[in-house]
């Protein structure tokens, strides 16, 4: 994709999985590429910078830096994110302030700096948000990241739709199972971790987990000049498994 080569892109929750590989794959595409996150990235995926986006300073300091390192910000992807797998009955609020300070607040956060920078610039900029089918589907026991992920795609439409004639895009990729740390801690957490993992691929009508460079190829996708009039869109990608009937002959 030679729109993307040379661009100043800022992709958040890069130290591992699917902000990993996004990562990588824009620094394969010849971006110029710098992360931001609370743990450091290995080597060669870019410019590090420590941030939590769930503090507003942070998330600014963040795009300021791309600014400064860079010299404008063409794409953001908003990858940060956490889970607490509990039902609305046993949440805390502590676990529901977490939940929704990061996966929430923590992409508006990083939104609205980079929206505010991209007006600025005369070509605008793209923005990506990675939610989740669990937005439009509902995962058992997992309240909290659900609505969290909920709201990543209702944000995603408002910037699309508010931000379209400043030049910018805003669209959400939402990943399925993606064989990840995240889903790793998922399926530890039952009696019996090989049996879980087996069912959950089973359901999978292409008959595995995804990988984040599945995610990562469409987000490279979605960022270059090739999707030029894609915006306001969520884009489900879960090897068609929540496109089948629960209800199997």
């Amino acid at each position: 994709m030679d729109s993307l080569r040379d661009a100043a892109v800022v992709v958040t929750g890069a130290s591992s999985g699917i902000g990993l590989a996004v990562a990588e794959r824009f620094v394969d595409a010849g971006a110029r590429v710098l992360t931001g996150s609370r743990s450091e990235p290995p080597d060669g995926v870019g410019r590090w910078i420590p941030t939590d986006v769930a503090d507003p300073a942070q998330a600014d300091a963040l795009i300021a830096a791309a600014v400064d390192a860079m010299g404008r910000v063409d794409v953001v992807v908003n990858n940060a994110g956490v889970s607490v797998e509990k039902t609305v009955a046993d949440t805390t609020d502590d676990e529901f302030d977490h939940v929704m300070g990061v996966n929430v607040r923590g992409v508006f956060n990083v939104c609205r700096a980079a929206v505010r920078q991209m007006a600025e610039q005369p070509e605008g900029g793209v923005i990506i948000n990675v939610g989740s089918i669990s937005g439009h589907v509902s995962d058992h026991g997992m309240a909290v990241y659900n609505a969290s992920k909920a709201a990543v795609h209702g944000l995603t439409r408002s910037i699309a739709i508010d931000h379209g004639a400043d030049g910018i895009r805003c669209n959400a990729v939402a990943p399925g199972w993606i064989a990840t740390p995240m889903a790793d801690t998922t399926f530890e957490q039952a009696a019996d971790p090989a049996a879980a993992r087996s069912a959950a691929v089973e359901r999978h009508p292409v008959g595995r987990l995804g990988y984040p460079d599945d995610i990562a190829g469409l987000v490279l996708w979605l960022a270059s000049d090739e999707a030029s009039f894609v915006t306001g869109s969520t884009f489900t990608i879960d090897g068609g498994l929540t496109a089948q009937s629960p209800i199997t002959p």
